[in-house]
């Protein structure tokens, strides 16, 4: 298999190690570490296309990156066809290196409006839209989805084959249908079967439950995908996307981050998240994180329940010091 992977213009390693975008997760401080520590491709949180059009603060906020994110992927999100290739046209301007549109997510104040997975159930509206969108820019435009909208309905791989043909430049496949959401396991002999379709000749990457190195390795290896996207895992748990390149490298694990580098990197992360956001909010998004970050230490659950109670970077910074003086002496 050849060693580069095309994503329209975009040239990259195979296999790819892509952190997934996720909401009030994936913002520009917790991009930069996981790009810190190896992941290939990142994405922003998604983006509303009603939104940007409305110029929401928030939405407009999601456009910003730093050049140390690329190659990042702008993810946007909607219904319409209108509002889409519009929104299209204002992520152009932002110059990432491509446009994702966001077919997948379960959750109902979107898939019920018939955004993100809500549209696998009208699979004609769901290639029209996205063939607009790629019309619409000079980017490559990628789509994430799932296996189709329920048990009764899984047509990924005829969705693969229609997303090439319109001009889709990759897809990432998560191994669920909308309705199961999070729920069960995710099922990847699907994603195996779109990657062995001989009219495949676009990027497949794999997503969903792959929670350690063993598991991507496993993944890769079994269903053939070009790359595998992580999410849930890597909340405040960067280290994950090194420990899956050392393991497809050497079949070698490396020793866990030490009690002092955990606190090194959630301090360096929360500094950041402050300089963009604002030290109320930055410490409010923390928060997601501190499950990844201390899961590991003895009386976690203690740790996190006070840091939970924390508004101030010179609180944490001082009781982090103090659980890294205790754990010395």
């Amino acid at each position: 298999m050849d060693s580069t992977l095309n994503i329209g213009s975009l040239n990259l390693s195979r296999p790819v190690i892509a952190l997934a975008p996720m909401e009030d997760v994936t913002d520009s401080s917790f991009r930069r570490i996981c790009k810190k520590f190896g992941a290939d491709l990142v994405y922003t949180e998604f983006i509303s296309a009603d939104g940007l059009l409305r110029e929401g603060e928030k939405s407009l906020d999601k456009l910003r990156f730093s050049d140390e994110e690329r190659p990042i992927g702008i993810q946007i999100f909607g219904n319409n066809a209108a509002s889409m290739i519009a929104a299209t046209k204002i992520v152009s301007s932002a110059n990432p290196d491509l446009i994702d549109i966001n077919w997948g997510c379960p959750v109902k104040k979107v898939a019920g409006k018939g955004s993100g997975s809500g549209i696998l159930d009208d699979i004609p509206k769901m290639i029209a839209i996205t063939q607009a969108i790629v019309k619409a820019t000079n980017l490559p435009v990628t789509v994430k989805t799932r296996l189709g909208y329920d048990e009764t309905s899984k047509p990924i791989v005829e969705i693969a084959e229609r997303l090439q043909d319109i001009g889709v430049a990759a897809i990432t496949i998560h191994g669920r249908t909308r309705s199961q959401l999070y729920s069960g396991e995710a099922d990847w002999t699907l994603i195996g079967k779109v990657k062995e379709n001989p009219r495949i000749k676009i990027p497949i990457i794999g997503n969903g439950d792959v929670i350690n190195a063993p598991i991507a390795k496993a993944m890769l290896e079994r269903h053939h995908v070009d790359g595998i996207m992580i999410g849930r895992a890597a909340i405040g748990n960067p280290w994950i996307f090194c420990e899956v390149k050392s393991f497809l490298d050497s079949g070698i694990l490396p020793p866990p981050p030490s009690i002092d580098e955990r606190m090194r990197v959630l301090m360096e992360h929360l500094k950041m998240a402050i300089e963009i956001k604002g030290e109320r909010r930055a410490i409010l998004e923390m928060r997601k994180h501190y499950n990844g970050y201390f899961k590991a230490l003895p009386n976690f659950k203690k740790i996190r329940s006070h840091l939970m109670t924390l508004n101030y970077y010179s609180q944490i910074e001082d009781f982090l010091q103090n659980i890294l003086h205790s754990s010395l002496t």
